[in-house]
């Protein structure tokens, strides 16, 4: 229990570094640095930055939109962001196992409703269809079997499954 508290303290510790306090401190020290040392030291950028406080306004509503850019271009259009993902769900076997679950539910799902539309059409089942869905839970019976969070039989069913 010890260990357990000491490592999520840990991690919220680093959470907090990380995101906000090496984050602010960051952005004020590249601030400072650069009026100080640079700008301050330039006599045509004071002309356009005469003092501290109007340089960080302009850098906020020029840099502010930009980052945004940038972050949303991560987002929604590099391959940055799916490559976390994928190194996320790899590394974590507690969410990997989440997402596995999740598809095998929903391709049991829709074998299941299949069937009962079938039912409900006051038709019986085909022996195919009886077939097809005893290999399907056999399939599924035999690899939760040799499943365990700590093999690689997860990731490997992930591959198989998003290439």
């Amino acid at each position: 229990m010890k260990q357990k508290t000491f490592f999520r303290s840990w991690y919220y510790f680093r959470t907090g570094w990380s995101l906000y306090f090496a984050f602010i401190m960051a952005a004020l020290n590249t601030l400072t640095v650069t009026y100080f040392l640079a700008i301050e030291r330039v006599p045509s950028l004071t002309s356009i930055f005469p003092n501290f406080i109007q340089y960080v306004i302009i850098i906020a509503l020029v840099g502010v939109p930009i980052l945004v850019i940038i972050g949303y271009s991560h987002f929604k259009i590099s391959h940055a962001q799916r490559e976390e993902a994928s190194v996320y769900y790899e590394a974590n076997p507690l969410t990997r196992r989440n997402l596995i679950n999740s598809e095998i539910t929903l391709i049991l799902a829709l074998k299941v409703s299949e069937m009962l539309i079938t039912l409900s059409n006051d038709e019986k089942l085909s022996k195919e269809q009886v077939e097809e869905i005893k290999k399907i839970i056999k399939k599924y019976a035999d690899y939760n079997k040799e499943r365990k969070l700590s093999s690689e039989h997860d990731i490997s069913f992930l591959k198989k499954m998003y290439g």
